[in-house]
């Protein structure tokens, strides 16, 4: 076990803490999935690739780390569902699918677009509509402590009861005052005691398709019930860290400690994590504002807003380059200098792999295997400072910077330095920040720069050509056929294509 000092900012004591886990050698962690009803967009990328770096983080550090993240397959948990059409069911209506169809689709979306981000897998990746059984006990105990009430086969959490006993609004400082009157725009009470309350389970109407039975009426669960209780299923009572998007800190995080005081008497999560958004424009990125571009728009390069195609892992670098508790911008430039600081670290990569047996030039100075452990120190600070990725990455150029010099010859590098620099960009570049080799360029870009070379090369023949020097003319013509290129030349110069 790498006894590493780990402060981890905590939102609920909105301070940095010492991470102390429960249980020694062992961590659980919960993060909040996506609503399966559309294709994940770069919003979704950012806590992804957050709690990514810190699953990564905790197992290098030697924990054995159970990470759970969640799916949810209805729409309707989304919101209180007191309004509107649930959005899975929306979509299998007017697509003439199931429900079950819909999600399943946009669930295997997700998973190809976090496998090209390298997000590892969670350990387990339980489904809301897998759980309604769980979910109808946490409604039950809730009501037998006293804290939710039936209206209407609806059953609905009592705020201002468990606001008297306990306190509501720990986690996002909102006072049950400042709920009330935030929420007097809302039309009526209607079913609730109070407009603050919030749904644990909702009756169906005749046209919801998406409904289960229950000892109150046939129904769904309230959004908020899924986490709670499928995090107490796989992580026990109490848990060490619960992650999401700040986005969800109110309602949905502060319902959840609601709803777990009241079940169960005492608080679940200790560490509470929150990313910071995407914004575009300053505003927040996401689909209610229908301002968002999808992780697939990126890769291919095909939404308006875009100037071009960008790489899974330029899109990964983009996220890692600022701290997870700031925002970030979205922005062509941005992502385009993203790109280029990404090719630059892996270069530099490239460029240390060829100094296997090290290199040695006479006069210039020695890179000392001391530069490699301070580098390395600084590394592992900048992780333990609340996962400060941004100067791991600008530890990385400062190797790069060096490695750059030895290439230039003007510093030696002995064979055992330089396999210690290795192993530390192959730890903090790869093991750590997820990124991958085949990291530089998006496919069209790709594609577009290898045309350019077969183009350059056959400009070079149409010269030996035009300068009759057939031996040069035709080594390139058969050094290419032997590529797999076929070259035709016309009245107006030349044409190829490639024979895979």
């Amino acid at each position: 076990m790498n006894n590493q000092p780990l402060l981890i900012y905590n939102t609920l004591s909105r301070q940095k803490e010492l991470f102390r886990p429960l249980h020694e050698g062992r961590v659980g962690m919960y993060v909040c999935g996506p609503t399966v009803y559309g294709d994940a967009h770069l919003g979704h990328a950012r806590p992804a690739i957050t709690f990514d770096l810190l699953f990564r983080y905790l197992l290098h550090l030697g924990y054995k780390v159970r990470y759970v993240r969640n799916i949810t397959d209805v729409g309707h948990l989304e919101h209180d569902a007191d309004e509107g059409e649930d959005k899975i069911a929306k979509k299998a209506r007017l697509e003439e699918l199931e429900p079950m169809e819909v999600a399943q689709y946009y669930t295997n979306r997700f998973h190809e677009a976090m496998a090209a981000l390298n997000c590892l897998p969670p350990s387990i990746e339980p489904h809301a509509t897998g759980h309604i059984i769980e979910q109808q006990q946490l409604v039950q105990q809730i009501l037998d402590n006293g804290y939710a009430y039936e209206s209407n086969g609806s059953i609905y959490f009592d705020v201002e009861k468990y606001d008297h006993d306990h306190r509501y609004g720990i986690l996002s400082g909102r006072s049950l005052e400042n709920i009330k009157d935030a929420s007097r725009e809302l039309a009526g009470v209607g079913e609730k005691r109070n407009q603050a309350d919030f749904a644990l389970w909702k009756k169906a109407q005749p046209e919801h398709i998406m409904r289960w039975p229950s000892p109150w009426s046939d129904g769904f669960p309230g959004w908020h019930c899924e986490c709670t209780a499928m995090g107490r299923k796989y992580l026990g009572e109490e848990f060490d860290i619960h992650g999401g998007g700040m986005d969800l800190v109110f309602p949905h995080h502060e319902c959840e400690i609601a709803q777990a005081v009241a079940s169960q008497g005492h608080p679940m999560v200790h560490y509470w994590m929150h990313n910071n958004m995407i914004t575009i424009g300053g505003q927040k990125m996401g689909k209610s504002y229908n301002n968002f571009i999808t992780l697939p728009e990126f890769f291919a390069g095909t939404h308006e807003k875009l100037t071009q195609a960008y790489a899974p892992m330029t899109i990964r670098f983009f996220i890692l380059q600022a701290h997870y508790r700031s925002t970030v911008d979205f922005g062509n430039e941005a992502l385009q200098a993203a790109e280029k600081g990404l090719a630059r670290l892996m270069d530099g990569w490239k460029l240390l792999q060829r100094l296997q047996d090290g290199q040695k030039t006479k006069g210039a100075p020695q890179v000392e295997v001391q530069y490699v452990a301070t580098l390395s120190q600084q590394c592992y600070d900048a992780m333990n400072d609340d996962l400060n990725s941004p100067q791991v990455i600008s530890a990385l150029f400062d190797a790069c910077r060096v490695i750059n010099t030895v290439n230039d010859k003007k510093a030696s590098i002995t064979s055992e330095v330089a396999q210690a620099l290795r192993e530390l960009f192959h730890t903090f570049a790869f093991d750590i920040l997820g990124l991958t080799e085949n990291a530089g360029t998006s496919n069209k870009a790709r594609e577009e720069a290898f045309g350019h070379v077969v183009d350059m090369l056959l400009e070079q023949r149409s010269q030996a050509k035009a300068e009759k020097n057939w031996a040069l003319s035709d080594k390139i013509r058969d050094d290419l056929a032997a590529l797999g290129f076929e070259v035709k030349d016309t009245k107006d110069g030349y044409s190829w294509s490639l024979n895979v």
